[in-house]
């Protein structure tokens, strides 16, 4: 059994049934049965279902938002702005626009091949496997959940162990909404149940989580040839020029780095800014850091750290910046928490290098180092400068400088003058460039990633022969004919259809 503890409050809640390892075989054998009926039905009946999930979600706001609550320890304003109000979105967005995505898709067809269409369909791969996280254990499930379910896949779902109450929500309201059986299976249970999953080689692969377990999952998955996409982990910069409007920006860092108690993989972890403004950056994010409230109740800005491991790895890198010289300008250091308590005060470090580990790896938790420049190709620098590359945002008062800026960052997300923007708009694609992570969903692609594209040509049969088929004799000189005047420097289209004409000749 796994038990569920309030993170906040250390209250024991109730406990959540572990699937045994030796059910996997036969949870894929549900799921393949389920699966065939499910690609059966048309993308539009496969919809109806999920305008119900959309409308019990929107009817159950506040029972979703207290198990998030209860389950992570985030504020319930978090937890219904960021966690549950996005999957709301995303279906209605997949309500919209997954026909057109995921219908045939007519394409143009080479005029040599004259006579003949060309078009794509969208092919189900069998079984997703989907392993999600803890700190957004809703949406950062049910979105590729749903949008595997869309192209007419079954999913077996292995939610975190730190968070199982939400991976139980999510199994009843798929049943409250009376999708067929096992075309979801909520599989709960931990590291082991994972690996065991993966052995039985699904169709395809979805993971969020750490790179160092996304490593571990793509080798296993290579062996056997599993498409994989990998959502992982950030250390996001944002760059703050002298012309930026330095009262949002401040009030951007804030939110950026602390929301969700920086258990965030698209938290703002490093924040560089132009020298002549720093001092006055500094002070205002200074003053908005320490009126911040943190607590359990509705009002409280900040709540608890979800997983009591990840407390150690903020302690770790806080503790070796302030050996290393950093000062710490707001919050308390690691030799002042509470041991016994989930919540960690904000914190801000100054005097900061690109050598600690603060600046390097991910940190995931409510700490922001800052950091002057001077010049923006030295801010380019350091904003490239990790092994990350998941979202960045550019400051300034001029948008041509602040594309510019952005164009250069090797990210695979970015925002002006604003933070964490592009995974909230369902229409673009999300993921990351080096090590963070591999493939997009979101947007049109991400509902196509979960299926085979087939590509069909066809032709009316009603010609005996094609140009290019057996015999050759007497053909090579036209076909040369045909192919210079067609795609070389001049073209001529006389001496093409001359040419067309011989070749059809030596077919007959």
């Amino acid at each position: 059994m796994l038990k569920t503890i309030n993170p906040a409050t250390g209250t024991e809640m109730k406990e959540i049934e572990e699937v045994s390892l030796s059910s996997t075989a036969r949870i894929y054998q549900q799921a393949e049965q389920a699966q065939k009926d499910w690609q059966g039905k048309s993308v539009s009946e496969r919809l109806a279902y999920f305008q119900s999930l959309r409308l019990l979600m929107a009817s159950k706001l506040d029972q979703l938002s207290t198990i998030i609550h209860a389950d992570t320890g985030k504020p319930k304003a978090e937890a219904l702005a960021t966690d549950i109000m996005p999957v709301i979105d995303y279906i209605q967005h997949i309500e919209k626009t997954a026909e057109a995505s995921l219908n045939r898709q007519s394409q143009s067809t080479p005029v040599l091949f004259w006579g003949k269409k060309s078009y794509i369909e969208y092919m189900a791969r069998g079984t997703v496997l989907i392993i999600s996280p803890w700190n957004y254990p809703l949406q950062l499930s049910l979105i590729p959940v749903l949008s595997a379910m869309a192209g007419g896949n079954a999913v077996v779902l292995k939610p975190s162990e730190v968070t199982p109450l939400t991976g139980r929500l999510i199994e009843l309201l798929f049943k409250e909404s009376r999708f067929p059986d096992q075309i979801v299976q909520v599989a709960q249970g931990g590291k082991e149940l994972g690996e065991a999953l993966i052995k039985e080689k699904p169709d395809y692969i979805f993971f969020t989580g750490s790179v160092k377990t996304g490593k571990i999952i793509q080798e296993q998955a290579a062996r056997d040839l599993i498409p994989t996409t990998l959502e992982l982990g950030g250390k996001d910069p944002m760059i703050v020029f002298e012309d930026a409007n330095l009262e949002r920006a401040a009030k951007a860092a804030v939110w950026g780095a602390f929301t969700n108690s920086g258990q965030v993989c698209m938290s703002t972890e490093r924040v560089y800014v132009q020298r002549s403004v720093y001092q006055t950056f500094v002070r205002k994010v200074q003053e908005l850091t320490m009126n911040l409230k943190q607590g359990t109740s509705i009002h409280d800005d900040l709540g608890s750290m979800t997983f009591p491991k990840q407390i150690q790895i903020v302690k770790e890198q806080v503790e070796d910046a302030l050996n290393k010289g950093a000062v710490l300008a707001a919050g308390d250091a690691p030799e002042n928490w509470d041991n016994d308590s989930m919540f960690i005060k904000p914190m801000v470090l100054l005097n900061v290098n690109q050598e600690m580990d603060i600046m390097k790896e991910e940190t995931f938790g409510p700490v922001m180092p800052i950091m002057p420049f001077d010049r923006e190709e030295e801010a380019i620098e350091l904003a490239n400068g990790t092994s990350y590359g998941l979202n960045a945002s550019v400051w300034s008062g001029d948008m041509e400088k602040a594309e510019r800026v952005v164009a250069s960052l090797v990210t695979g997300n970015a925002a002006i003058n604003d933070v964490m923007l592009t995974v909230m708009n369902p229409n673009l694609p999300f993921g990351g460039a080096k090590n963070s992570g591999i493939g997009r969903y979101h947007g049109e692609q991400g509902l196509r990633i979960f299926c085979h594209e087939k590509s069909v040509m066809t032709d009316s049969g009603k010609r005996n022969t094609e140009i290019q088929w057996f015999p050759y004799k007497g053909k090579y000189k036209p076909f040369k004919t045909l192919f210079q005047t067609m795609f070389g420097r001049n073209k001529n289209w006389k001496a093409a259809g001359q040419a067309y004409r011989e070749i059809m000749k030596a077919s007959k």
